[in-house]
């Protein structure tokens, strides 16, 4: 190959990558820059940018951004709302929170009672369970010295003795 021809292929190349690289840079230095939107504590410092931004939700609501615009400025309209309450307003919602709180409270408190009262057991209000006599044999054991079996003593359905059954508050032999 000629050494002419190597050389102006190299420089056509470098002309058309600086042609290029200008057109990127100029493309991206023409596109409209668009700002954040702001933020809902700098709506609330500048009171004109609030109102204009409000004015501009009332008539174009179809745009993306101005959706982001109209809804912090509708934040930071409630938030100075809420700044500018009236005192007497205001004590007046702390004493019905206040009275709001203490009637919880004591729900609460009785609520709890009623629970402790439910787990206490009325020894008045128990079953009578009729006493049944021990067995001769376990009591002179007993009486002997001699030690005692751990086995549980013997239940009887039925009364040993012939007359009619025990009944509540009355002393067996």
């Amino acid at each position: 190959m000629e050494p002419g021809k190597l050389m102006r292929y190299s420089t056509k190349r470098i002309l058309a990558g600086a042609w290029l690289g200008a057109a990127v840079l100029a493309s991206a230095a023409c596109s409209p820059h668009t700002p954040p939107p702001p933020t809902v504590e700098d709506l609330m410092e500048d009171r004109v940018t609030l109102d204009g931004i409000l004015m501009k939700c009332e008539q174009h609501t179809a745009k993306v951004r101005d959706g982001i615009d109209c809804e912090n400025a509708r934040i930071a309209i409630e938030r100075l709302a809420a700044q500018n309450v009236d005192p007497a307003v205001e004590k007046q919602r702390q004493e019905e929170f206040e009275r709001a709180r203490e009637q919880l409270r004591l729900a609460q408190e009785r609520a709890r009672q009623e629970q402790e009262a439910k787990k206490k057991v009325d020894a008045y209000s128990l079953p009578v369970v009729p006493v049944e006599s021990v067995p001769a044999q376990q009591t002179g054991a007993a009486a002997d010295g001699a030690p005692q079996s751990n086995a549980a003593p013997q239940t009887h359905s039925a009364p040993q003795s012939s007359g009619p059954p025990p009944t509540a508050g009355t002393n067996l032999p």
